[in-house]
């Protein structure tokens, strides 16, 4: 509960217990997850008008296999500690001790935009900043939509509460405040997910560990 409170406390301007079930997807950010009696609650926040208030919830997103973390069966020869992720099947491994691994579901490049490669995690980062690559300021400025040079960390950041770096690419593990885009294939490069799965991998995953994607 202590954690519920430092993320919570002075963020908004008022807590409720809002029925995310009436929010629209686009209107709900998540800012990470706490244990409760035995489930998940997530700190959301949910918008009316120009105005925003934290909540606390237990069904910020559908029960389904599409959002679950699993530990499962793992043989792909990684030592503990590696990371293994599969574009197609919108899947990352963080390799367990004893041939275990803990699935998350992620969000891959968009068609034209994925990759495969092997590396490394070279930094971590809680709450990054986020400076989009020149190439992508002008993408999007053919679209009719500008970036910032520069957005600092923070709730409405694209990156999410956390972000591994891969070597010195311009590629990133990161979490992101558009949950709903897990298991699809939207992003410009990057490994987007949930944030409180974002959180876990970041706390068990260490500077150096290798990084396949496949």
């Amino acid at each position: 509960m202590r954690r519920a409170i430092i993320l919570a406390t002075g963020l908004l301007f008022a807590v409720s217990m809002w029925p995310l079930q009436n929010a629209r997807a686009q209107d709900v950010v998540i800012y990470g997850a706490m244990d409760v009696d035995g489930g998940t609650a997530i700190i959301t926040r949910k918008k009316r008008g120009k105005k925003y208030a934290a909540a606390f919830t237990m069904r910020s997103l559908p029960k389904s296999d599409r959002y679950s973390k699993q530990i499962v069966p793992f043989d792909r020869g990684l030592p503990p500690g590696s990371i293994l992720v599969q574009t197609a099947q919108r899947k990352l491994y963080f390799v367990l001790p004893n041939h275990q691994a803990v699935l998350y579901p992620v969000g891959v490049g968009k068609e034209g935009f994925q990759w495969s490669g092997r590396n490394h995690i070279s930094r971590k980062s809680e709450w990054p900043g986020w400076t989009p690559p020149p190439e992508m300021i002008r993408r999007e400025a053919k679209k009719g939509r500008t970036l910032p040079a520069h957005m600092v960390g923070g709730t409405d950041n694209p990156l999410g509460a956390r972000a591994l770096y891969l070597g010195n690419t311009s590629y990133r593990i990161h979490g992101t405040t558009a949950p709903w885009s897990i298991g699809t294939a939207s992003s410009s490069g990057c490994i987007r997910m949930l944030n409180e799965h974002v959180i876990d991998l970041y706390n068990r995953a260490r500077i150096g560990a290798v990084v396949v994607v496949e």
